[in-house]
C-alpha cells in the first residue's frame, strides 16, 4: 500500500464525503487506502458515509479524544509506506496526493510535507510558516515600532539553504513517511486540539526535513466549518483550548523560561488592558466603566490558563482538555 489517507470525524459527516469524493475523483497512480476515525460515533454519521463509500476503514473512538490521539489511532493500524493527515474540511483539486508521494519517494531527506491552504475560491490563505512568527502572536503587547522591532530581534525568523524547508507542518494536510510515525511515536497525547501539530512537527524536524512544494495545493473549507470561530480581538485572539494547548507547546519545545514569560506577559497585561479600556471610554462616552466585555473575557481566559500553570509547568501527563465551563464563547465579545 503506497499510502494511508487519515480523517478524522466529529460530526462532520458532509463536509467528509466532500472531501471522499474529491479524493476519488482527482487521485491516480497510487494506491491507497482511507481511514477515518470518528471521535463523536453516537452522532457522527457513520452510516452516512459507509452507505457512499463501504471500502473506508472506519474507526470508532469509546470518547472525544482530541485531534492528535485519534490520528495516532489511525496511524497505528495504518498499512501504507506513507500517511496523509487530512482534514474533513477540506478538497483536493488535483492528484496533490500522488504528487507528494513522488516528490517523498525522490527526496529521501524529506520526513515529511504539506500543501499550501487555499480558500474556496482559489486564494491563498494565509498561515505560520515558521515557530518564531506563531510564538510572536501569543504575546499581547502595545502595538508600536519599536515593540515590533524588539520581538523580531528576539525570535528571528529561520534561514534555510532549501527553499522548500520549513519549521512546521499545518494539521489540516501532513504527508509523511510511515517512519516519522515510528520515529517519533506520532503526536503527544497530551495535546486535546490545538499545538500538536507544531509539537510534532518540532520532533519531526530532527528526523528529516519539512517542506511544502509550490504546486501542492488543497481547498481548506475553514468558513464552512461549523466549529470554527469568528469575531476575534485583538487581546482575544486565540479559544481558550486554542491557548491551554499553545503554552503546553511552548513548555515542551522551548523549556521553563519561556513559558514562565508568556504567563507573566499575560497577568500583567490585565491592569494594562483594563486602564487602557477605561481611559479610552472616559474620552468616548465618559463613562469608564462601559464595554469592558472583552477585557473581561480576556481575565476569565487567563485565569483558565493559571489553572494549568502546575501541570504544564511540570508537564504532567494527561489529556490537556479544558473543562466546558472553561470555553470562553468569544463569538458575543466586541471588538477591542
Amino acid at each position: 500500500m503506497d499510502v494511508s489517507i487519515i480523517i478524522i470525524n466529529y460530526r462532520t459527516p458532509k463536509l467528509i464525503l466532500n472531501c471522499l469524493d474529491s479524493i476519488y475523483t482527482h487521485t491516480s497512480n497510487i494506491e491507497f487506502e482511507i481511514i477515518i476515525v470518528d471521535n463523536d460515533p453516537e452522532n457522527g454519521g457513520a452510516d452516512i458515509v459507509k452507505n457512499a463509500y463501504p471500502a473506508v476503514k472506519w474507526i470508532d473512538m469509546d470518547y472525544n479524544v482530541g485531534f492528535g490521539r485519534a490520528n495516532n489511532k489511525g496511524m497505528f493500524i495504518a498499512i501504507g509506506d506513507y500517511f496523509l493527515l487530512l482534514n474533513a474540511d477540506t478538497l483536493v483539486t488535483d492528484n496533490v496526493i500522488g504528487r507528494c508521494f513522488d516528490r517523498l519517494t525522490k527526496r529521501q531527506d524529506i520526513i515529511a510535507c504539506g500543501a499550501f491552504q487555499h480558500y474556496k475560491d482559489g486564494t491563498t490563505m494565509p498561515f505560520y510558516k515558521s515557530f518564531n512568527e506563531f510564538r510572536k502572536t501569543f504575546f499581547i503587547l502595545p502595538p508600536g515600532g519599536f515593540i515590533t522591532r524588539i520581538i523580531n530581534k528576539v525570535y528571528p525568523e529561520p534561514q534555510y539553504e532549501d527553499p522548500d524547508q520549513y519549521d512546521w507542518l499545518v494539521g489540516a494536510f501532513i504527508f509523511v513517511r510511515k517512519k516519522g510515525f515510528e520515529l517519533t511515536g506520532g503526536f503527544s497525547d497530551d495535546f486535546f486540539m490545538y499545538g500538536e501539530d507544531v509539537e510534532w512537527s518540532g520532533r519531526l524536524g530532527k528526523v528529516g526535513k519539512l517542506c511544502y512544494f509550490k504546486d501542492c495545493t488543497f481547498i481548506h473549507l475553514e468558513n464552512e466549518n461549523p466549529f470554527r470561530r469568528t469575531n476575534i480581538s485583538w487581546i482575544n485572539r486565540f479559544s481558550t483550548q486554542m491557548q491551554v494547548s499553545n503554552f503546553l507547546w511552548i513548555r515542551k519545545q522551548y523549556g521553563i523560561f519561556q513559558y514562565l514569560l508568556l504567563i507573566l506577559n499575560y497577568v500583567l497585561m490585565i491592569p494594562v488592558i483594563y486602564i487602557w479600556k477605561m481611559v479610552s471610554n472616559l474620552k468616548n462616552s465618559g463613562n469608564p466603566f462601559s464595554d469592558l466585555k472583552t477585557q473581561y473575557i480576556y481575565l476569565r481566559k487567563t485565569n483558565v490558563l493559571l489553572k494549568y500553570f502546575g501541570r504544564t509547568l511540570f508537564l504532567k501527563k494527561g489529556l490537556y482538555k479544558i473543562a466546558s465551563s472553561d470555553n470562553i464563547d468569544l463569538l458575543t465579545s466586541s471588538q477591542t
